[in-house]
């Protein structure tokens, strides 16, 4: 297989980094096969990049809104022409299923023609005045957008933070994940060939001392990250009160199965939003809070379907859920089945590493989970699902909202009634009815409350979300 000799764009060359220090991603489904290596960017090459995004933010803001979408439309076109190329990485590099990723990858070019269609609806408003003149708002890029991304989306993600930044005439430093560099590294290439100036976009490969100094870059004017809550905290912290940040965390997402539900669609939407993606996304299933009169045979339809669930390599026929992402996540999902068991809930399937050159797990189904375990309340990011009971609608409410995160929440039901009083008292910016609680479409917005989001703006479509990569000036003007 292709070993990939991956650079970093910084003032419009593909550079390494200044400490010729690299890293390598293998394949998780394929421990011995190196997709690629990469340079490990330090604070110094963080520093030079803002300073050739400050020069490419002047460029590419002073560019008409048209030629801006033209860009992002060229880019899109450029991804679709290779995108059976970039499915076949997409599974290599992160583990998805061949369905998984063809999904994403052919979302990705949507992502930036809505948003190319975005850089013509930037406008300001006018006021009445009352001397005569004329009162005014109007609306800049700030400047130099941070963008710090995830590994589980590694296309996806980024388009959505990218694309608006840039179709508002933004300068970009991108720092990926390092579990999914050559993506990263995709899209960046899809936005050169699409006609973007070099130095409208900077790409910095690295861990956490590259993304820490992208945050605290006073240079760049807005930071939007999506991670977990822990790391999405430190950003917020360098960020400070005088610019902006944008966060989208962590997630500990219920599905409510009430007394009236069909018990074959309900297991079909936990599955698919509890295992789909190997249990890593934030707004994936991790908790069912099931009905006392449907709790037990609904349990055992998930389990036998989890036990029944082919694992392995995404790009083979028949494979339903590929590997986690890296050792660190094999890592945290045996340890949270093991915490899960030392604290009295019951493993009922699953929760074992499988045989195999990569990092396959057995999914793993609890029953018993008291509102006080760890595993009730900590957001694990992997294929764990638990199952807790509720007597009626208010206990289940309760129930759904008891964790810190508010990110994605679901009910299945077939009473209209409990489903709007359901969306209505759930503290989840997200709420899905008889729907999967992973899953959105892109002309809505996207974002949660409490622990889950800063709440500020939000992120992929609607009025905030191009707000966030805009800064508004109110002029005054008498004859």
């Amino acid at each position: 297989m292709t070993v990939h000799e991956g650079l970093s764009l910084i003032g419009g060359e593909w550079v390494p980094a200044s400490s010729g220090v690299t890293f390598r991603r293998h394949n998780p489904a394929d421990l011995g096969d190196v997709v690629g290596e990469f340079p490990e960017s330090s604070a110094a090459d963080v520093e030079k990049a803002v300073a050739y995004a400050v020069e490419g933010a002047a460029e590419w803001g002073a560019v008409a809104a048209e030629k801006r979408a033209d860009v992002l439309e060229a880019a899109a076109r450029w991804l679709e022409d290779r995108a059976a190329d970039l499915v076949g990485e997409l599974v290599r590099e992160e583990g998805k299923t061949r369905a998984e990723a063809a999904m994403e990858v052919s979302r990705t070019p949507r992502n930036l023609r809505f948003y190319a269609a975005e850089a013509h609806r930037i406008t300001g408003d006018s006021y009445p005045s009352t001397d005569g003149g004329l009162v005014y708002t109007r609306r800049e890029p700030v400047g130099v957008v941070g963008a710090i991304t995830p590994w589980n989306f590694p296309l996806n993600i980024p388009s959505r933070k990218i694309g608006p930044a840039l179709a508002a005439g933004n300068a970009v430093v991108f720092k990926p994940s390092p579990v999914t560099p050559l993506l990263a590294q995709r899209l960046v290439e899809a936005l050169l060939a699409g006609g973007l100036p070099p130095k409208a976009i900077a790409l910095v490969h690295g861990g956490a001392e590259a993304g820490a100094a992208v945050a605290a870059d006073e240079r760049v004017g807005a930071v939007t990250f999506t991670g977990s809550t822990r790391a999405g905290r430190a950003v917020h912290a360098a960020v400070g009160p005088a610019r902006r940040a944008q966060l989208e965390m962590g997630g500990k997402n219920p599905v409510v199965v009430m007394d009236d539900a069909d018990l074959d669609r309900a297991a079909q939407i936990i599955l698919k939003g509890a295992f789909g993606l190997s249990g890593q996304a934030c707004t994936g299933t991790s908790r069912v809070i099931a009905h006392d009169a449907v709790h037990d045979e609904l349990l055992d339809r998930v389990a036998r379907a989890a036990e029944a669930r082919v694992v392995g390599n995404g790009l083979d026929d028949g494979v339903q859920m590929g590997p986690l992402a890296a050792d660190f996540q094999l890592e945290k999902f045996l340890d949270y089945v093991r915490i899960g068991e030392e604290e009295g809930a019951e493993l009922v399937t699953g929760g074992r590493r499988l045989p195999g050159d990569g990092y396959f797990v057995a999914p793993a189904v609890f029953a018993g989970l008291a509102p006080d375990m760890r595993i009730t309340r900590e957001e694990i990011f992997g294929p764990v699902l638990g199952f807790q009971r509720a007597s009626g609608l208010d206990e289940a409410v309760d129930l759904a909202n008891g964790t810190d995160y508010g990110l994605s929440a679901g009910i299945v039901t077939r009473d209209l009634d409990r489903a709007l009083e359901f969306a209505r008292r759930s503290d989840s910016g997200l709420v899905k009815v008889n729907q999967p609680t992973s899953g959105m479409a892109m002309t809505v917005p996207f974002g949660g409350l409490k622990d889950s989001s800063t709440q500020t703006f939000k992120e992929q479509a609607g009025p905030s979300m191009m707000l966030f990569y805009l800064r508004e000036k109110s002029v005054y003007i008498t004859p």
